[in-house]
């Protein structure tokens, strides 16, 4: 671990506070909309009540929720997407998708895909 509990490194340092962005974009006919970056710490916080990794980046109106290597969460705000399987017969990834408005059913998939890698590459 490169931090303390005390948040501080070995040589001194501090590490940096997280960044947050605006929690809703907009508001549009009297709805909420969601920026990705909203919807990503949701997804975030749910799989850390599963005890799921995963840390949160964004940019140009997408977030991502990096949980392992292997296993990364997309969102727009609107639905999460992941790596599902490979299909051998398209050359291409199978991506599985949930909305957004539900990120706790999203993240109980994402942990099913995540303890299922994990079983695979024990």
């Amino acid at each position: 671990m490169p931090f303390g509990r005390d948040g501080h490194s070995a040589h001194g340092l501090r590490h940096p506070e997280p960044v947050y962005a605006p929690t809703l974009a907009c508001t549009a006919k009297g709805r909420d909309i969601v920026t990705a970056f909203h919807a990503a710490e949701r997804l975030r916080a749910e799989l850390a009540r599963l005890q799921v990794p995963g840390v949160v980046n964004h940019g140009y109106g997408y977030a991502v929720v990096s949980v392992s290597a292997s296993l990364t969460v997309w969102t727009d705000g609107r639905r999460y997407w992941w790596r599902a399987a490979w299909n051998p017969v398209r050359g291409r990834y199978v991506y599985a998708w949930h909305t957004a408005d539900e990120p706790d059913r999203a993240a109980r998939r994402v942990a099913a895909r995540y303890a299922r890698m994990r079983r695979r590459h024990q």
